[in-house]
């Protein structure tokens, strides 16, 4: 399944939190589906609000709406609401997100200054010996 869009099963449970959600409008179901949608593609293409294609709505009307949840809080309870029930099928985790010291990996012995994490002694602290 393509993880960049949202699914039926995935869109009922955001919906249904948004419904519980007191303070502020949703507005229609569709409506609210589509600027979701909106919002993904800002968020997956990376790209301005202006460049938003006009199957989405006027790009102003979508950024406002953006930016009215954002000043309510909308964005933060999402993220609450879903982070107990997170998809973790496609999270793969090697060594460009862990940082592990050299010994950790197999490396053979040397002396401290060569087993220091990262640059020019590393990101962990050396200390000289006195």
């Amino acid at each position: 399944m393509d993880k960049s869009k949202l699914s039926d099963r995935e869109w009922a449970k955001l919906l249904a939190g948004l419904k519980k959600m007191v303070g502020f409008r949703i507005g229609g179901e569709a409506t609210c589906l589509q600027f979701i949608k909106a919002v993904l593609w800002i968020l997956r293409c990376g790209a301005q609000w202006r460049c938003l294609p006009n199957s989405f709505g006027h790009w102003n009307s979508v950024f406002k709406r953006f930016a009215r949840w954002s000043r309510f809080g909308v964005w933060e309870k999402i993220l609450e609401s879903c982070a107990d029930q997170a998809d973790l099928e496609n999270v793969c985790i090697d060594s460009t997100v862990i940082r592990a010291h050299a010994c950790a990996a197999g490396a053979a012995k040397s002396d401290e200054v060569a087993e220091a994490l990262g640059r020019r002694y590393g990101f962990s602290e050396y200390l000289q010996p006195h």
